[in-house]
Protein backbone atom coordinates (compact mmCIF):
# COMPACT_ATOMS: atom_id res chain seq x y z
CA UNK A 1 0.00 0.00 0.00
CA UNK A 2 1.12 3.64 -0.60
CA UNK A 3 0.30 5.75 2.16
CA UNK A 4 0.92 9.18 1.54
CA UNK A 5 0.77 12.01 4.33
CA UNK A 6 -0.17 15.20 2.59
CA UNK A 7 -0.38 19.05 3.76
CA UNK A 8 0.33 21.96 3.31
CA UNK A 9 3.95 24.24 4.03
CA UNK A 10 5.19 23.98 7.69
CA UNK A 11 2.34 21.67 8.78
CA UNK A 12 5.07 18.72 10.19
CA UNK A 13 4.67 16.16 7.62
CA UNK A 14 8.64 15.19 7.26
CA UNK A 15 8.70 15.49 11.23
CA UNK A 16 5.59 13.93 11.38
CA UNK A 17 7.66 10.85 8.94
CA UNK A 18 10.95 10.59 11.27
CA UNK A 19 9.02 10.39 14.41
CA UNK A 20 6.41 7.50 13.06
CA UNK A 21 9.35 5.67 10.87
CA UNK A 22 10.65 4.58 15.00
CA UNK A 23 7.42 3.63 15.89
CA UNK A 24 6.51 1.34 13.07
CA UNK A 25 8.70 -2.05 11.93
CA UNK A 26 10.18 -3.02 8.87
CA UNK A 27 7.00 -3.77 6.66
CA UNK A 28 6.99 -0.10 6.31
CA UNK A 29 9.36 1.73 4.35
CA UNK A 30 9.54 5.81 4.62
CA UNK A 31 10.19 8.27 1.98
CA UNK A 32 9.49 12.40 0.79
CA UNK A 33 10.62 13.36 -3.25
CA UNK A 34 14.13 14.35 -1.94
CA UNK A 35 15.17 10.38 -1.27
CA UNK A 36 13.71 9.46 -4.67
CA UNK A 37 16.16 10.75 -6.44
CA UNK A 38 18.16 14.37 -7.52
CA UNK A 39 16.39 17.23 -6.59
CA UNK A 40 16.56 19.94 -9.69
CA UNK A 41 17.34 23.08 -9.31
CA UNK A 42 13.45 24.42 -10.22
CA UNK A 43 11.30 22.28 -8.87
CA UNK A 44 8.42 22.32 -10.88
CA UNK A 45 4.36 20.97 -10.60
CA UNK A 46 5.68 18.37 -13.06
CA UNK A 47 8.68 17.23 -11.70
CA UNK A 48 6.62 16.42 -8.57
CA UNK A 49 3.91 14.72 -10.31
CA UNK A 50 6.90 12.42 -11.76
CA UNK A 51 8.95 11.50 -8.72
CA UNK A 52 5.16 10.79 -7.10
CA UNK A 53 4.85 8.30 -10.07
CA UNK A 54 8.29 7.35 -9.01
CA UNK A 55 6.90 6.61 -5.34
CA UNK A 56 3.83 4.62 -6.71
CA UNK A 57 6.18 2.59 -8.24
CA UNK A 58 8.29 1.56 -5.35
CA UNK A 59 4.96 1.01 -3.34
CA UNK A 60 4.26 -1.42 -6.02
CA UNK A 61 8.00 -2.95 -5.81
CA UNK A 62 7.43 -3.34 -2.11
CA UNK A 63 3.53 -4.73 -1.98
CA UNK A 64 5.41 -7.31 -3.71
CA UNK A 65 7.27 -8.24 -0.13
CA UNK A 66 4.17 -7.97 2.00
CA UNK A 67 5.28 -4.50 2.63
CA UNK A 68 4.25 -0.48 2.29
CA UNK A 69 5.49 2.78 1.66
CA UNK A 70 5.09 6.03 3.70
CA UNK A 71 5.32 9.27 1.37
CA UNK A 72 5.38 12.10 3.33
CA UNK A 73 7.55 15.45 3.69
CA UNK A 74 6.20 16.82 0.47
CA UNK A 75 2.96 18.92 -0.58
CA UNK A 76 1.55 16.05 -2.76
CA UNK A 77 -2.14 16.33 -2.79
CA UNK A 78 -4.27 13.21 -2.80
CA UNK A 79 -5.33 13.70 -5.99
CA UNK A 80 -1.93 13.42 -7.73
CA UNK A 81 -0.88 10.25 -6.19
CA UNK A 82 -4.07 8.55 -7.50
CA UNK A 83 -3.52 10.43 -11.17
CA UNK A 84 -0.11 9.20 -11.17
CA UNK A 85 0.08 6.62 -14.00
CA UNK A 86 1.08 3.25 -11.79
CA UNK A 87 -1.58 4.27 -9.29
CA UNK A 88 -4.49 1.86 -10.79
CA UNK A 89 -1.78 -1.35 -9.35
CA UNK A 90 -1.73 -0.26 -5.88
CA UNK A 91 -3.96 0.53 -2.96
CA UNK A 92 -3.59 4.18 -1.95
CA UNK A 93 -4.33 5.83 1.48
CA UNK A 94 -4.18 9.34 2.90
CA UNK A 95 -3.88 11.31 5.14
CA UNK A 96 -3.89 15.32 5.59
CA UNK A 97 -2.12 17.32 8.33
CA UNK A 98 -3.86 20.63 8.90
CA UNK A 99 -3.66 23.53 11.07
CA UNK A 100 -5.69 26.39 12.06
CA UNK A 101 -5.45 29.42 10.50
CA UNK A 102 -3.35 30.94 13.41
CA UNK A 103 -1.01 28.35 13.92
CA UNK A 104 0.00 27.85 10.05
CA UNK A 105 0.61 31.20 10.31
CA UNK A 106 2.78 31.35 12.90
CA UNK A 107 4.62 28.31 11.61
CA UNK A 108 5.08 29.94 7.99
CA UNK A 109 6.03 33.47 9.57
CA UNK A 110 8.90 31.24 11.62
CA UNK A 111 9.94 29.85 8.48
CA UNK A 112 9.93 33.33 6.83
CA UNK A 113 7.71 31.80 3.77
CA UNK A 114 4.79 33.68 1.85
CA UNK A 115 1.81 33.34 4.07
CA UNK A 116 -1.20 34.06 1.72
CA UNK A 117 0.04 31.67 -0.89
CA UNK A 118 0.57 29.08 1.98
CA UNK A 119 -2.75 29.72 3.69
CA UNK A 120 -4.66 29.40 -0.25
CA UNK A 121 -3.23 25.82 -0.73
CA UNK A 122 -3.71 25.00 2.86
CA UNK A 123 -7.39 26.02 1.94
CA UNK A 124 -7.37 24.44 -1.21
CA UNK A 125 -6.55 20.49 0.05
CA UNK A 126 -8.90 20.96 3.06
CA UNK A 127 -11.50 21.51 0.52
CA UNK A 128 -9.90 18.71 -2.06
CA UNK A 129 -10.22 16.03 1.18
CA UNK A 130 -13.78 16.49 0.86
CA UNK A 131 -14.72 17.49 -2.61
CA UNK A 132 -12.48 15.96 -5.70
CA UNK A 133 -14.22 18.65 -7.89
CA UNK A 134 -12.75 22.20 -5.99
CA UNK A 135 -11.05 23.78 -8.48
CA UNK A 136 -8.89 21.14 -9.70
CA UNK A 137 -6.38 23.16 -11.59
CA UNK A 138 -4.65 24.20 -8.86
CA UNK A 139 -2.55 20.38 -9.69
CA UNK A 140 -3.41 20.07 -13.20
CA UNK A 141 -2.41 23.22 -14.69
CA UNK A 142 1.01 22.88 -16.05
CA UNK A 143 0.94 19.23 -14.84
CA UNK A 144 2.99 16.04 -16.40
CA UNK A 145 1.76 14.97 -19.31
CA UNK A 146 1.94 11.36 -18.65
CA UNK A 147 -0.97 12.22 -14.88
CA UNK A 148 -4.39 10.10 -15.47
CA UNK A 149 -6.96 13.41 -14.20
CA UNK A 150 -9.65 11.21 -15.99
CA UNK A 151 -9.93 9.04 -12.69
CA UNK A 152 -11.21 11.68 -10.70
CA UNK A 153 -11.35 15.11 -12.24
CA UNK A 154 -15.01 16.21 -12.75
CA UNK A 155 -16.47 13.78 -10.34
CA UNK A 156 -18.44 14.33 -7.49
CA UNK A 157 -18.18 13.64 -4.17
CA UNK A 158 -19.17 10.44 -2.79
CA UNK A 159 -18.39 7.86 -0.10
CA UNK A 160 -15.65 6.48 -1.96
CA UNK A 161 -13.59 9.84 -2.24
CA UNK A 162 -12.37 9.67 1.40
CA UNK A 163 -9.19 10.66 3.40
CA UNK A 164 -8.20 10.99 7.08
CA UNK A 165 -7.92 14.33 8.05
CA UNK A 166 -5.69 15.11 11.31
CA UNK A 167 -5.77 18.45 13.14
CA UNK A 168 -2.65 18.70 14.17
CA UNK A 169 -3.04 22.41 15.71
CA UNK A 170 -2.31 21.56 19.56
CA UNK A 171 -0.10 18.48 19.42
CA UNK A 172 3.57 18.64 19.58
CA UNK A 173 5.58 16.70 16.83
CA UNK A 174 5.98 13.83 18.85
CA UNK A 175 1.85 13.08 19.24
CA UNK A 176 1.92 13.95 15.56
CA UNK A 177 4.45 10.91 14.95
CA UNK A 178 2.41 8.63 16.50
CA UNK A 179 -0.76 9.99 15.04
CA UNK A 180 0.61 9.11 11.40
CA UNK A 181 2.22 5.84 12.74
CA UNK A 182 -1.53 4.56 14.06
CA UNK A 183 -2.76 5.84 11.07
CA UNK A 184 -0.75 3.75 9.14
CA UNK A 185 -1.94 0.27 10.70
CA UNK A 186 -5.38 1.47 10.54
CA UNK A 187 -5.32 2.12 6.77
CA UNK A 188 -3.51 -1.40 6.46
CA UNK A 189 -6.03 -3.20 8.59
CA UNK A 190 -8.59 -1.38 6.50
CA UNK A 191 -9.71 0.44 9.38
CA UNK A 192 -9.43 4.09 7.95
CA UNK A 193 -10.12 5.15 4.11
CA UNK A 194 -8.49 3.53 1.65
CA UNK A 195 -8.57 3.74 -2.27
CA UNK A 196 -8.11 0.09 -3.61
CA UNK A 197 -6.14 -0.40 -6.81
CA UNK A 198 -8.88 0.54 -9.99
CA UNK A 199 -11.46 2.18 -7.65
CA UNK A 200 -12.50 4.53 -10.52
CA UNK A 201 -13.12 1.71 -12.38
CA UNK A 202 -15.46 -0.25 -10.06
CA UNK A 203 -17.10 3.12 -9.38
CA UNK A 204 -18.26 3.67 -13.51
CA UNK A 205 -19.65 0.46 -12.81
CA UNK A 206 -21.69 1.26 -10.64
CA UNK A 207 -20.11 -1.54 -8.10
Amino acid sequence: MLLLVSGASSVGKTTARLHARQLLDDTYENAELSTLGPIPAVQTVAWRQERVEVAVRRAIALEAEGRHLLLAGDPVPLGEALAAPSADRIDIAACLLDLSDEAHLARVAGRGEPSHANQAFAAWLRAHAHDPGHLPEAVTNDSWPEMRWDRWVGRSPGPEWAMTVLDTSSLGPEEVGQAVAEWCRRAVAGEAPVFPAGWFAEVREGR
